[in-house]
């Protein structure tokens, strides 16, 4: 049961290195917007199949806690990583992002039960190595003390991801069908901020009209379900090392469509990524 959910939730990786990509071919929406929008999506999709399962609506009869955890989680972490990148440069935001996955392999040693083992944490140390050569590839970081408040930011976005993340072990009895909800709440926040910072601006394609509806469906609608399942279930410090794979996979997208340029650093980033995650999945490789 482990490893099946531990590779369901790696799927979601797999889904949100498509991000990127789909952002950029979403055309110019602002962030909150393009929350709201997909969002709506994911969350709808999701009680969609409320109809071919009845009972599955009883999911949202929840505690505050579990409400506060969930909708706090997604909508807490893009608000303040929207807010990062508006207030610092977004590589280096991003760059300060990334800290979240190496959270939630430090923080899985707060749960009953999760022994962190030194190759846990050696093997993440090296995944975020993989990803800090990846961000300095790409050239003119900067860490300006100007842009304080926005790493701030970022950092507090990392932290609630993770903090999300390992905690929806201890409401390991909550059914995934929660999260429909979760993301229905998150829309509806997110709309509220779009119309109190930003101004409304509608796709112009039906390429851009495309590229949302994928999103839905994808990294912000089937990403946090799966997401959910492998954090409940599966083995959560593997998962947090292998969530390097993200940027890296993000890279490749963008590399393949024709949005970035091969480099040397994008090798020794894959290698060390790749490298990081091996090591810190041995015991599942085993099994």
């Amino acid at each position: 049961m482990t490893t099946r959910a531990t590779l369901i939730g790696f799927t979601a990786i797999l889904m949100w290195s498509l991000l990127s990509l789909l952002t950029v071919a979403s055309g110019r929406i602002p962030p909150f917007q393009l929350a709201a929008m997909t969002f709506a999506l994911g969350g709808g999709f999701g009680a969609a199949t409320w109809l071919f399962r009845p009972g599955a609506a009883r999911a949202l009869k929840q505690p505050f806690p579990v409400w506060a955890l969930g909708v706090g989680g997604l909508f807490g972490y893009h608000a303040l990583f929207f807010f990062a990148l508006r207030l610092a440069p977004p590589a280096e935001a991003q760059l300060v992002n990334y800290f979240w996955p190496l959270f939630i392999v430090l923080g899985s040693a707060l749960l009953p039960n999760h022994h962190l083992q030194p190759h846990h944490v050696i093997g993440a140390l090296i995944a975020l190595a993989g990803t800090v050569v990846l961000f300095f590839g790409r050239g003119g970081i900067t860490f300006a003390t100007a842009y304080l408040p926005g790493f701030l930011c970022a950092f507090g976005a990392a932290f609630t991801w993770a903090i999300y993340s390992v905690l929806s072990r201890r409401f390991a009895a909550v059914p995934t069908d929660a999260v429909a909800g979760f993301c229905l709440a998150t829309a509806a926040l997110a709309a509220l901020f779009h119309l109190v910072f930003e101004p409304t601006q509608w796709p112009q394609t039906t390429g851009q009209w495309l590229a949302i509806l994928v999103m839905g469906i994808g990294p912000v609608g089937a990403a946090f379900y799966v997401w959910d399942i492998g954090m409940k279930h599966g083995d959560i410090r593997i998962l947090g090392v292998v969530s390097y794979l993200a940027p890296l996979l993000a890279t490749a997208c963008l590399l393949l469509a024709g949005y970035a340029e091969a480099s040397i650093s994008l090798g020794i980033a894959a290698a060390l990524i790749a490298g990081g995650g091996l090591i810190a999945a041995k015991d599942l490789l085993r099994r």
